[in-house]
Protein backbone atom coordinates (compact mmCIF):
# COMPACT_ATOMS: atom_id res chain seq x y z
CA UNK A 1 0.00 0.00 0.00
CA UNK A 2 1.22 3.51 -0.70
CA UNK A 3 2.27 5.61 2.19
CA UNK A 4 -0.50 7.58 3.91
CA UNK A 5 -3.25 5.50 2.30
CA UNK A 6 -3.41 3.06 5.17
CA UNK A 7 -6.12 2.51 7.72
CA UNK A 8 -7.74 5.41 9.46
CA UNK A 9 -7.05 5.74 13.14
CA UNK A 10 -10.02 4.60 15.13
CA UNK A 11 -12.01 7.13 17.07
CA UNK A 12 -10.77 10.28 15.34
CA UNK A 13 -13.08 11.60 12.61
CA UNK A 14 -11.44 13.17 9.59
CA UNK A 15 -11.91 16.94 9.62
CA UNK A 16 -12.69 18.50 6.29
CA UNK A 17 -11.84 22.06 5.46
CA UNK A 18 -14.91 24.31 5.21
CA UNK A 19 -15.85 25.11 1.66
CA UNK A 20 -15.24 28.76 0.80
CA UNK A 21 -18.43 30.65 0.07
CA UNK A 22 -18.79 32.60 -3.16
CA UNK A 23 -16.99 35.94 -2.93
CA UNK A 24 -19.12 39.02 -2.54
CA UNK A 25 -19.19 41.30 -5.55
CA UNK A 26 -16.81 44.22 -5.25
CA UNK A 27 -18.18 47.70 -5.01
CA UNK A 28 -17.72 49.75 -8.14
CA UNK A 29 -15.01 52.32 -7.55
CA UNK A 30 -15.97 55.72 -8.82
CA UNK A 31 -13.44 58.25 -9.96
CA UNK A 32 -13.30 61.05 -7.42
CA UNK A 33 -10.74 63.19 -9.22
CA UNK A 34 -11.49 66.92 -9.36
CA UNK A 35 -12.99 68.28 -12.58
CA UNK A 36 -10.45 69.43 -15.15
CA UNK A 37 -9.88 73.10 -15.68
CA UNK A 38 -10.95 74.49 -19.03
CA UNK A 39 -8.18 75.44 -21.39
CA UNK A 40 -8.39 78.56 -23.46
CA UNK A 41 -7.90 78.31 -27.18
CA UNK A 42 -5.05 80.31 -28.78
CA UNK A 43 -7.53 82.92 -30.00
CA UNK A 44 -8.84 83.53 -26.49
CA UNK A 45 -12.18 81.76 -27.06
CA UNK A 46 -13.61 79.49 -24.41
CA UNK A 47 -14.18 75.88 -25.48
CA UNK A 48 -17.69 74.44 -25.28
CA UNK A 49 -18.61 73.00 -21.90
CA UNK A 50 -18.88 69.23 -21.79
CA UNK A 51 -21.91 67.72 -20.08
CA UNK A 52 -21.38 66.34 -16.58
CA UNK A 53 -21.66 62.59 -16.12
CA UNK A 54 -25.23 61.41 -16.19
CA UNK A 55 -26.53 64.47 -18.00
CA UNK A 56 -27.58 64.30 -21.60
CA UNK A 57 -26.07 66.61 -24.14
CA UNK A 58 -28.57 68.95 -25.79
CA UNK A 59 -30.01 67.57 -29.04
CA UNK A 60 -28.21 68.87 -32.11
CA UNK A 61 -30.30 70.66 -34.62
CA UNK A 62 -29.49 70.01 -38.28
CA UNK A 63 -30.07 73.67 -39.00
CA UNK A 64 -27.06 74.61 -36.85
CA UNK A 65 -24.61 73.32 -39.45
CA UNK A 66 -24.32 74.60 -43.02
CA UNK A 67 -26.10 72.53 -45.65
CA UNK A 68 -22.81 71.27 -47.18
CA UNK A 69 -21.77 69.66 -43.86
CA UNK A 70 -24.93 67.61 -43.37
CA UNK A 71 -24.17 64.09 -44.62
CA UNK A 72 -26.97 61.75 -45.52
CA UNK A 73 -26.85 58.31 -43.94
CA UNK A 74 -28.20 55.47 -46.08
CA UNK A 75 -29.38 52.15 -44.74
CA UNK A 76 -27.01 49.20 -45.16
CA UNK A 77 -27.13 47.94 -48.74
CA UNK A 78 -28.95 50.96 -50.16
CA UNK A 79 -25.75 52.54 -51.47
CA UNK A 80 -24.75 49.27 -53.17
CA UNK A 81 -28.11 49.03 -54.92
CA UNK A 82 -27.77 52.63 -56.11
CA UNK A 83 -24.34 51.85 -57.59
CA UNK A 84 -25.69 48.74 -59.33
CA UNK A 85 -28.47 50.75 -60.96
CA UNK A 86 -26.00 53.48 -61.97
CA UNK A 87 -23.56 51.07 -63.68
CA UNK A 88 -26.36 49.12 -65.37
CA UNK A 89 -27.61 52.32 -67.03
CA UNK A 90 -24.18 53.49 -68.20
CA UNK A 91 -22.18 52.17 -71.15
CA UNK A 92 -18.80 53.49 -70.00
CA UNK A 93 -15.87 51.09 -69.67
CA UNK A 94 -15.15 50.17 -66.06
CA UNK A 95 -11.66 48.81 -66.85
CA UNK A 96 -9.29 50.88 -69.00
CA UNK A 97 -8.50 49.52 -72.47
CA UNK A 98 -4.72 49.06 -72.19
CA UNK A 99 -4.68 47.03 -68.94
CA UNK A 100 -7.59 44.93 -70.18
CA UNK A 101 -5.86 44.12 -73.49
CA UNK A 102 -2.66 43.17 -71.62
CA UNK A 103 -4.68 40.88 -69.38
CA UNK A 104 -6.40 39.24 -72.36
CA UNK A 105 -3.05 38.75 -74.13
CA UNK A 106 -1.53 37.18 -71.03
CA UNK A 107 -4.39 34.71 -70.60
CA UNK A 108 -4.20 33.75 -74.32
CA UNK A 109 -0.43 33.09 -74.13
CA UNK A 110 -0.71 31.11 -70.89
CA UNK A 111 -3.39 28.82 -72.35
CA UNK A 112 -1.39 28.42 -75.57
CA UNK A 113 1.72 27.37 -73.62
CA UNK A 114 -0.34 24.90 -71.58
CA UNK A 115 -1.63 23.25 -74.76
CA UNK A 116 1.82 23.33 -76.38
CA UNK A 117 3.37 21.66 -73.34
CA UNK A 118 0.75 18.91 -73.55
CA UNK A 119 1.97 18.35 -77.14
CA UNK A 120 5.54 18.19 -75.81
CA UNK A 121 4.61 15.55 -73.22
CA UNK A 122 2.73 13.59 -75.88
CA UNK A 123 5.95 13.48 -77.94
CA UNK A 124 7.72 12.07 -74.83
CA UNK A 125 9.90 15.16 -74.43
CA UNK A 126 10.48 17.70 -71.70
CA UNK A 127 11.71 20.61 -73.81
CA UNK A 128 9.12 22.82 -75.48
CA UNK A 129 9.84 23.33 -79.19
CA UNK A 130 8.33 25.92 -81.56
CA UNK A 131 6.69 23.09 -83.49
CA UNK A 132 4.68 22.22 -80.31
CA UNK A 133 3.27 25.75 -80.24
CA UNK A 134 2.46 25.58 -83.96
CA UNK A 135 0.71 22.22 -83.48
CA UNK A 136 -1.33 23.60 -80.55
CA UNK A 137 -2.45 26.58 -82.64
CA UNK A 138 -3.33 24.33 -85.57
CA UNK A 139 -5.38 21.99 -83.38
CA UNK A 140 -7.27 24.95 -81.88
CA UNK A 141 -8.39 26.08 -85.29
CA UNK A 142 -8.47 29.48 -87.01
CA UNK A 143 -10.86 31.06 -84.48
CA UNK A 144 -9.11 30.17 -81.18
CA UNK A 145 -5.58 29.87 -82.54
CA UNK A 146 -5.84 33.37 -84.09
CA UNK A 147 -4.66 32.61 -87.53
Amino acid sequence: MPRGAGKRKEGKPVRRQPRPSTPEPRAVRRDRSPPRARRESPRGEQPKARPVRGERSPPRDRRERPRAEVRRRYRPGARALMEIRKYQKSTALLIRKAPFSRLSAESFIVRLFEDAYLCTIHARRVTLFPRDIQLARRIRGPQHGLG
